[in-house]
């Protein structure tokens, strides 16, 4: 996937050809991301349909849902820089045990994820919801729990062949998974398949089926696909490694922190904002599906980019990482900033498509401009904060990250919804995010600069 660089290419040169291979890259992943998050946008469009109060529950039942797993998930793409800097430095004999020793802690993982998934109280005693809302979300969370370990499994393949630079399995995985996901949420949620509509059980129950599926058919790949064929993962299964454990752990569970703080500085503002209303809630939800469907954009060229420069870095050619490097941060700048003028031009028709509620239309509203504005900022901290992954520095961006978002973004986004005067109600959220996101990137970009510096001068 990654194309080679000759040493006989200038600067220029090097550059065009790393951004062409990175946005090939990039593609089948943003297709594969598309397809997750757009599962999340299908039942909140189903939902909308069904009534404001399931279309409340989903949103602060699928934001503590993702929170869990995308905490889990951030631990588990450990296995991600690992495995690029094996290939990259021509160590494919390692790179199958790796990958064993990732699905053993996903099944470890899954454990406590279970248990918050089903035991949910502490959550969402954050929040006064009214409490037909808080039945449907513990109802909701119960029957995801039983999709958990497929999901957290799927995702150890997910980073495995990212790092590999072989996505386009991933592509179709996720198309399939989405148009199947649409098909069951509407007849189970909205039509009644079985008697009568199952609303926010009906999605659940689609989620969870969709999980084991993708699961299923990750592990048909490795068996029988490309990857199984070279790497043969299935073949030699090696019991728990602590010394493999140890290291994914030291890179993973930064990480995993990292994308805890990340998704929760956005996906709480449901729960921190459920007293102003079911309206209200369902208007951020809204946004909020919005923001993460953008955000797959700087997202996939971060997991390309990562990949790309953990096997540079594995191959000790710092000429072709700093190149990725730049690459990277140039597609993300111009891309986002084309993502954010078609997100604000495009509003009206996105958010009719939602909702048929006057009420949530004008919640949603009201919060677009902030989404558009700072898919700039998001983009640049996206892909700074992958890079050093690739450089298997995960402790110290994880730091900036929580100042960041929960310092900056969620206390300051509480402080201006709820104490300024006057309120700046859910908008005040949203505003502390786009600065939350500036400050992000201004940390983090010099950050990057000065570990790449570090780094590649060390023995």
């Amino acid at each position: 996937m990654f194309l080679p660089v000759g040493r006989a290419c200038d600067n220029r040169s090097m550059l065009l050809v790393v951004a062409r291979g990175l946005l090939a890259h990039t593609f089948p992943i943003l297709i594969a991301q598309l397809a997750s998050v757009g599962m999340m946008v299908i039942d909140t469009a189903v939902l909308g349909h069904v009534s404001p109060l399931d279309l409340a529950a989903v949103a602060i039942g699928s934001g503590i849902h993702v929170s869990v797993v995308f905490a889990l998930v951030g631990i588990l793409q450990a296995v991600a820089p690992v495995v690029a800097h094996l290939h990259g430095a021509k160590r494919d004999g390692e790179v199958a045990g790796i990958l064993q020793q990732g699905f053993w802690l996903a099944l470890l993982l899954s454990v406590p994820g279970v248990l918050l998934l089903t035991h949910p109280d502490a959550v969402l005693g954050m929040a006064d919801m009214d409490a037909a809302v808080a039945a449907k979300v513990r109802q909701y969370l119960a029957w995801l729990a039983w999709g958990l370990p497929a999901a957290l499994c799927y995702r150890t393949f997910y980073a495995f062949c990212n790092a590999l630079g072989k996505p386009r399995v991933l592509m179709g995985i996720g198309i399939f998974a989405l148009g199947l996901h649409a098909l069951l949420a509407w007849g189970l949620a909205l039509q009644g398949w079985f008697g009568e509509p199952l609303g926010v059980v009906g999605c659940a129950l689609s989620n969870i089926l969709i999980g084991w599926l993708a699961c299923l058919s990750g592990a048909a790949y490795l068996a029988w696909g490309p990857l199984g064929r070279r790497y043969r993962p299935f073949a030699n299964w090696q019991w728990v490694r602590w010394t493999v454990w140890r290291e994914l752990l030291r890179l993973g569970l930064p990480m995993g922190l990292s994308n805890l703080v990340e998704i929760t500085s956005f996906t709480l503002i449901s729960l921190f904002v459920a007293s102003l209303g079911a309206t209200v809630v369902a208007g951020h939800r809204i946004i909020a599906n919005l923001s993460a469907l953008t955000y797959m954009l700087p997202l996939s060229l971060a997991i390309a980019t990562m990949a790309a420069v953990g096997q540079a870095v594995g191959g000790r050619d710092w000429r072709r990482a700093h190149a990725t490097i730049k690459a990277g941060l140039l597609l993300a700048a111009g891309l986002s900033t084309l993502a954010g003028l078609g997100l604000w031009l495009t509003a009206g028709p996105l958010i009719a498509a939602y909702t048929d509620d006057p009420a949530v239309r004008a919640v949603a509203l009201s919060l677009i401009a902030y989404v558009a504005i700072y898919q700039f900022f998001d983009a640049l901290q996206t892909v700074a904060g992958h890079v050093l992954r690739a450089y298997r520095v995960t402790f110290l961006p994880m730091l900036v990250q929580t100042f960041c978002f929960w310092g900056v973004g969620l206390l300051g986004g509480a402080w201006l919804c709820y104490r300024w005067q006057p309120p700046f109600g859910v908008a005040g959220f949203w505003l502390a995010a786009v600065i939350g996101l500036m400050f992000a990137a201004a940390l983090l970009l010099p950050l990057l600069y000065k570990a790449v510096r570090a780094i590649e001068s060390s023995p």
